[in-house]
């Protein structure tokens, strides 16, 4: 039978790997925030504003920072994956990685908070 000590040492022991998970699981999360800004700043940014801040340099772009007041912007990882072809009406047809569109995504969820 445990000792109560032990079972603290364990607890502490399992706090531990929890917290270690959740700061891998944050970095990961960060790393993948950024790449989608790069990727928003290298094939978005000359129509749409993809801050924070400011306007859309095409005024029918919408910003990156309202997407998600019209779209969930979370079931766009399909249509970026096999080609956006609609949009706003001069929005060139692209297409993305499943991994950039997952990165793209997550940015796009991080200007939502």
């Amino acid at each position: 039978m445990l000792r109560s000590s032990s079972v603290r040492i364990l607890a502490v022991l399992a706090l531990v790997f929890i917290e270690t998970l959740s700061v891998g699981s944050a970095a990961a999360w960060d790393r993948r925030v950024k790449r989608g800004e790069l990727i928003a700043l290298a094939n978005c940014a000359r129509c749409h504003a993809v801050a924070r801040f400011g306007s859309s340099p095409l005024r029918e772009a919408p910003p990156f920072r309202a997407l998600h007041e019209r779209y969930p912007v979370g079931d766009l990882a399909e249509a970026l994956v096999e080609g956006i072809t609609t949009g706003h009406p001069t929005m060139p047809e692209f297409r993305l990685e499943p991994d950039e569109a997952d990165a793209l995504i997550a940015y796009m969820k991080s200007l939502a908070n």
